[in-house]
């Protein structure tokens, strides 16, 4: 008797083929970003290549082709060479490594600081081993939470509360119904990315010390972009010694690679000696660590980078709004354009590129809600005039060709 067994590479395709059939499928637009012409790049289409501005980097400040960053790193690559040879724990720390930890312990006014090999990282393994360790321990996640936070409290296996997005009323209720002597700890968002709201960092934290709970903030696309040195939304606003844990990148603001979180000397040592995501991986390279440091230390003397930035901002804001193109409105870099159509998403995304060479990546389901599928505009201190025009121009024409509605002014 012949046995069936399940077919793997079926199974595969059908998966794949929902993707697309619903315009889901995710397609990398293979790019040459071009040292010293940023936001400028070259695209490699089926054997061709064709000249792309990018509006969705998350290099929101183009630190990441900095003279001073690039000369830094190949300086560094030619002292120490490439890789870091190890883990942290064995023979992986370099003295890099402990200058960059300080200079991000100095940014967020914290005792210390703790690399890791990304911001999504940095997020698992810390707010699993905090909610983990603890023992008895809840967190209460906010709705709008990054995916890279929900598998750290999933991880965890703590119990799990979650709060309506930026709703502190819900959040008080969860916190009125846990015992006092239960360990507690918030976890949320400075700026939200793809809405790009801003967290109510001084009512949560007002909430946690009237509830004893702790504070977890993750200021991943905060860091470089507010405040005076750089430092967040929570630096901005005079905030950061209410937290108890400050989690960031050096992955886009700083232009780099890697994550971090900043915190006492004794929390970022109890992650350092029980969390397995820090323990077992390899470490940064040191010349990763020397650019992000230089990076980190630039933006906290230069504020030119970010007034450049919010003035490019301001500028597509009105552009667009003159022509009624739908935007999600919110403080802070993001320029949320909503289309609420992921097959006519997708679709404007590559007449964008093919025909106007702007390239804008969709962002449909599960990265948002069905129905809120929009295109998400970055716009950096190098974006010209001119490019604002172009893109104004080209978001019309298509909004005409999709017969999308337009926002009333």
């Amino acid at each position: 008797m012949s046995k069936t067994f399940f077919d793997h590479q079926a199974y595969f395709s059908s998966q794949l083929d929902h993707l697309k059939e619903e315009g889901r499928y995710r397609v990398f637009a293979e790019l040459e970003r071009k040292a010293g012409d940023f936001p400028h790049a070259r695209q490699h289409v089926n054997g061709e290549v064709r000249d792309v501005t990018i509006w969705c980097a998350n290099d929101y400040l183009g630190m990441g082709q900095h003279p001073k960053v690039i000369d830094a790193i190949c300086e560094a690559m030619r002292t120490y060479g490439t890789g870091a040879g190890g883990t942290r724990n064995i023979s992986g720390t370099s003295h890099e490594h402990v200058l960059l930890e300080q200079e991000l312990a100095d940014l967020h006014g914290k005792e210390s600081a703790l690399l890791f090999t990304s911001g999504y990282v940095s997020n698992w393994a810390a707010l699993g081993t905090l909610a983990g360790g603890i023992p008895d321990c809840v967190v209460l996640s906010d709705a709008g939470n990054h995916a890279s936070m929900i598998e750290g409290i999933r991880h965890s296996r703590a119990e799990r509360r979650i709060f309506k997005h930026n709703d502190l009323t819900d959040l008080e209720r969860h916190l009125k119904e846990i015992p006092p002597e239960r360990p507690k700890l918030i976890a949320f968002e400075s700026v939200y990315s793809m809405d790009g709201d801003i967290g109510n960092i001084k009512g949560i934290c007002d909430l946690a010390d009237k509830y004893g709970a702790m504070t977890y903030l993750d200021e991943v696309h905060a860091v470089g972009m507010y405040g005076p040195r750089g430092g967040g939304i929570a630096e901005r606003e005079g905030l950061m010694h209410r937290l108890t844990v400050i989690e960031a990148t050096l992955g886009k603001a700083f232009g780099v690679v890697g994550g971090y979180i900043a915190a006492s000397r004794e929390l970022c040592d109890y992650i350092r000696s029980f969390a397995s995501g820090f323990i077992f991986t390899t470490a940064l390279p040191p010349a990763i660590a020397v650019g992000a440091r230089v990076a980190v230390s630039h933006l906290k003397h230069s504020d030119m980078e970010r007034q450049r930035q919010r003035r490019a901002v301001t500028k597509v804001r009105a552009a667009l709004r003159a022509i009624g193109i739908p935007m999600l409105e919110n403080e802070s870099h993001i320029v949320p354009v909503m289309v609420g159509n992921a097959a006519k998403c997708k679709m404007i995304s590559d007449v964008l590129v093919e025909k106007y060479g702007i390239y804008i990546q969709p962002i449909n389901y599960p990265t948002v809600p069905k129905g809120t599928e929009r295109l998400r505009i970055t716009p950096s201190p190098f974006h010209t005039d001119e490019d604002i025009a172009r893109l104004a121009h080209a978001l019309s024409d298509l909004w005409n060709h999709c017969a999308l509605s337009r926002a009333v002014a």
